[in-house]
């Protein structure tokens, strides 16, 4: 793992541990090795650390953290590299992160390539840099900046790195030949201040300030995770003596080793990677299919959707045809991703001359027939299953057999969609959550007949745009929405019962989401869940209006048909749950006319309304979307656990740490959930969807604790043999 040479006089340690050289067991040890035999040796005068492949040690082993320690520690090896009694140099590229860092800052000096990145992690996983990262870092680059970096876990070029007093050097070239030729101009011993434990932390004059300012700075982005907050006591720990801090350092890590937010944020770390191994129910030989090229795109619709998908697939390089038969709306779609690119550029997420490339890679259209040569189309007009038929059977003239045909619908079912189509096995959902242009996720959604190709293509496409994309079976709602309609439609009861959008908001906000559902409501726009329930209701034969209490014996709140009717339609409007100052407005401020409208229509259904308590209100928001999402693995419709909760943390802001819905369902216990689902159930038995899931019923009554990877099989498993 690692391989050791000498050229001349200098000893040349090789982390050779493909893919990314991580520092399992194998590699300290090696390095431990090395760096004795090298102080053994009296010819050598230096040492060179360095990967081979793609990059220097990309950080710790990950797969090690669910296995019982194996020594030596990294903290064991990088004290060994310090007190190596000749000099040792870190030769950096690729990404030099978590424990790959440690080691570089253990080691006396560092020269990188000036493509390398560096940077601490490990704040993702819910941890700190634990091998005496937070004491090292502020003695190089201070207190600020190793605060600023290891709360943020943000990769740091070469060059900002060396500005910061990360690195020593800055070269071109062979790297080796680059650091044989950098060890040569080194005194034979090691001077005191290249040990960074003899190297007062830079800042320590304004640390109190700092440390203020940066736990603010914290407090407003990673609102509720505890990883930031020990990241920083952790940073300040390094104004002591070094041993000291270190002992602090340890036992803050140690806090967070033991902490449901880690296991939490380390389980997310792994459900992503596994959202991305798809298959079809159980023809896991879909898996085998291969993705064809997508070089040509177009796109139909130039509203706010549409028009984000349009800069989704520009900013990947993908020439996109925007199509739009309203000469007005096509401009003002135009314009609209003129200045989402123009943000961009304000923001120095990219320059004016890659904004220019991305829009001359745009071409505006008024007509399908346009579409006729490209390799895939989005549909993205409104919730509408006749107009999605519509387009669907002009763009099978139109478009070349080979092309995929793609609907960015949120709800409707795709065979319906593809059955408008001579070619259902090129026919699929990829539903993009709004705004399209930032939010992560990609719900891709196939059909009876759509092909394995086809999925494997927009699977690809997914991450060729740089989203999450997860693969599900269409039914109504797929997965995200289906699940979501139970937490909203609980929203809306408990408003009925007792709570205010204001209150609902507060209680779900602390759970840990980024912002409550009526908020969510308003930002969406109401107009969007109205129409949504006016198709549901159309495709089922029935009428909903605002006095509609009851829908085919289902309990049903028209309380946000009532805001509708009314004109309030969220943000766009300056009037929704909330009120705004002004139409577009983010503020929301509580609205006493929206109280009026509620208690108004409370009197009116004559529902009594009463206190409603914190853990209510989480148990039914969060509890009626569990029992869906089992509902979901029943059906097929999701093939894991981890790909709702993917979902989840993507598309509505599901706190990371807490894994996601199905997760957040395995800590609190599958049998404390299933009772209170059942408790619900007989409480609210006009509300079906409390029926508890027979999947849940199943692991929740099985007498063992049945691991979440074993959730879809036990699906179909026979009662009797759980």
């Amino acid at each position: 793992m690692v391989d050791y040479r000498t050229v001349k006089s200098v000893a040349v340690l090789e982390v050779n541990n493909p893919p990314v050289n991580a520092l399992s067991y194998n590699v300290r040890q090696g390095l431990q090795d090395g760096i004795e035999r090298a102080n053994k040796d009296k010819e050598i005068k230096s040492i060179i650390i360095i990967g081979k492949g793609r990059t220097y040690p990309a950080g710790a082993d990950i797969s090690e953290f669910s296995k019982p320690h194996k020594g030596p520690n990294l903290i064991e090896v990088g004290l060994g590299i310090e007190s190596s009694r000749k000099p040792v140099i870190s030769a950096i590229h690729g990404t030099c992160l978590g424990g790959g860092l440690e080691i570089a800052l253990f080691s006396h000096y560092r020269i990188a390539l000036e493509s390398a990145k560096v940077g601490f992690p490990e704040v993702a996983l819910g941890l700190l840099p634990g091998a005496h990262g937070t004491q090292r870092l502020p003695r190089v680059a201070g207190m600020a900046f190793a605060m600023e970096i290891i709360t943020s876990g943000r990769h740091v070029s070469a060059r900002e790195a060396l500005q910061h007093g990360i690195l020593d050097k800055l070269v071109k070239g062979n790297l080796l030949s680059e650091s044989l030729d950098f060890a040569a101009s080194l005194p034979f011993s090691v001077p005191h201040n290249r040990r960074l434990r003899n190297v007062p932390a830079k800042g320590a004059e304004n640390a109190d300030r700092i440390f203020e300012v940066a736990l603010n700075k914290v407090k407003q982005k990673q609102n509720g995770f505890i990883a930031p907050i020990n990241c920083l006591k952790a940073v300040k720990a390094a104004l002591l003596p070094y041993e000291e801090g270190a002992k602090i350092e340890r036992e803050l890590f140690m806090e967070l080793l033991t902490s449901g937010q880690a296991k939490a944020q380390q389980y997310v770390f792994f459900a992503e990677r596994a959202a991305t191994r798809w298959y079809v129910s159980n023809e896991k030989n879909q898996k085998k299919c291969s993705a064809v090229p997508v070089k040509t795109t177009g796109v139909i619709g130039a509203g706010t959707m549409g028009s984000g998908i349009v800069v989704t697939l520009l900013r990947a390089g993908l020439p996109v045809i925007l199509v739009e038969q309203d000469s007005q709306n096509l401009e003002r779609g135009v314009n609209m991703i003129k200045g989402i690119l123009q943000g961009s550029v304000n923001l120095k997420r990219m320059t004016s001359q890659q904004m220019n490339k991305c829009l001359q890679q745009l071409t505006p259209a008024q007509s399908l027939d346009s579409l006729h040569n490209v390799d895939l189309v989005i549909e993205a007009v409104f919730e509408n299953l006749k107009l999605k038929e519509e387009i669907f059977g002009k763009l099978d003239e139109i478009c070349k057999q080979q092309t995929i045909l793609c609907s960015n619908t949120s709800t409707l079912d795709i065979d319906k969609i593809a059955r408008a189509t001579k070619r259902p096995d090129k026919v699929i959902g990829t539903h993009f959550f709004a705004p399209a242009f930032v939010m992560p996720l990609l719900e891709n959604v196939y059909g009876t007949k759509t092909s394995g190709e086809t999925i494997a293509t927009v699977m690809n496409l997914g991450k060729t745009i740089r989203k999450i994309p997860v693969l599900v079976k269409t039914c109504h709602g797929f997965v995200a929405n289906r699940m979501l309609a139970r937490y909203q439609t609980e929203a809306s009861f408990l408003l009925e019962e007792g709570c205010l959008p204001h209150e609902y908001d507060q209680v779900m906000e602390e759970f840990g989401f980024p912002m409550g559902a009526f908020k969510v409501g308003d930002l969406s726009g109401l107009d969007i869940g109205y129409r949504i329930r006016q198709e549901l209701a159309k495709a089922n034969g029935y009428t909903v209006t605002t006095d509609t209490r009851y829908i085919q014996g289902e309990r049903f709140s028209s309380l946000a048909d009532k805001l509708y009717e009314l004109g309030r339609l969220g943000r766009k409007t300056g009037k929704g749950w909330y009120k705004y100052d002004r139409p577009g407005a983010k503020e929301a401020f509580v609205d006493p006319d929206v109280t009026d409208i509620i208690l108004k229509h409370c009197k009116d259904a004559g529902i009594i309304r009463r206190k409603i308590s914190t853990q209510e209100i989480v148990e039914r928001s969060m509890y009626s979307s569990i029992n869906e999402g089992f509902r979901c693995l029943e059906d097929g419709v999701a093939s894991k656990p981890e790909d709702i909760d993917v979902i989840w943390l993507h598309g509505f802001g599901f706190p990371r740490y807490r894994g996601g819905p199905m997760y957040y369902a395995s800590t609190i216990g599958l049998a404390e959930v299933y009772d209170r689902i059942c408790y619900y159930h007989k409480t609210f038995p006009e509300s079906s969807y409390w029926v508890p899931s027979d999947l849940l019923r199943k692991l929740a009554t099985s007498g063992r604790n049945i691991p979440m990877s074993d959730w879809s099989t036990a699906a179909t498993v026979n009662k009797s043999r759980l």
